[in-house]
């Protein structure tokens, strides 16, 4: 069954403009077919067209279903944007899938994009939530100093993964042996030149804990699906 978003389905009772004209011009569906919408805030409807508009296409819900994540916990993710957009919108598009609820690009001392349009990584994260059937849409900050961010509110468990090797490997542990299997989890993953000492410092001021992904080294945008999908595992493994 198709699948499409719209935050306000509750209430209209009528798809997006660019999501009618994707359900009626795309994919000619038409009155009687019944598709899948979500509002991205964890519900679920099941509605019938009932006017195939290709700007202001009308539903009748058949059926609202609560679709909460099933990972059971927050999962933020704190990123310093990477040079080449394509693959700042790859991580955010793997990380929707597996699930995560924030995504925070940062800008720090050694951060070689220092600004972001995250309109785009939005959409990309919309199309990434009907593909891995979600119903909950990550929120998507904009680009934010990592000295503000640390001011935030914060997760309960606070990890950062950082790489210099003239910074103490002893300070650092695997991610997969400290994440515990519940509770909020924060992970940030510095820019392509790492974060700088003085970053690093305060960071373990605030609570963070120094963590490794392994032995590799790994490109930012690998080392943040690396961190998403570990946390999932240790999550998955209490369930078991």
């Amino acid at each position: 069954m198709h699948r499409f978003y719209c935050p306000e389905i509750a209430g209209s009772l009528t798809l997006t403009e660019d999501e009618s004209r994707h359900a009626v011009r795309v994919l000619r569906l038409a009155e009687g077919d019944t598709i899948e919408v979500v509002d991205g805030r964890g519900t679920l409807y099941t509605c019938r067209i009932a006017l195939a508009h290709p700007k202001r296409c009308a539903v009748d819900v058949l059926q609202a279903v609560e679709q909460l994540p099933h990972w059971g916990r927050q999962i933020v993710l704190a990123v310093a944007p990477t040079k080449m957009l394509d693959r700042m919108e790859w991580m955010v598009e793997k990380c929707v899938e597996m699930g995560v609820d924030r995504i925070v690009p940062l800008r720090c001392h050694n951060s070689e994009r220092t600004e972001l349009k995250a309109e785009r990584l939005r959409k990309i994260a919309v199309a990434a939530m009907k593909q891995s059937l979600k119903a909950t849409l990550p929120v998507i900050d904009e680009m934010t100093p990592l000295h503000h961010f640390l001011e935030q509110p914060l997760p309960e468990h606070k990890f950062i993964a950082y790489c210099d090797p003239e910074l103490p490997r002893e300070q650092r542990r695997l991610l997969a042996r400290l994440c515990p299997a519940t509770g909020d989890v924060l992970v940030l993953i510095g820019p392509e030149g790492d974060f700088s000492r003085e970053e690093v410092q305060r960071c373990f001021e605030a609570g963070f804990t120094a963590v490794s992904l392994g032995e590799s080294r790994l490109r930012t945008e690998t080392a943040a699906v690396v961190a998403c999908a570990t946390v999932h595992a240790i999550g998955q493994l209490q369930e078991h």
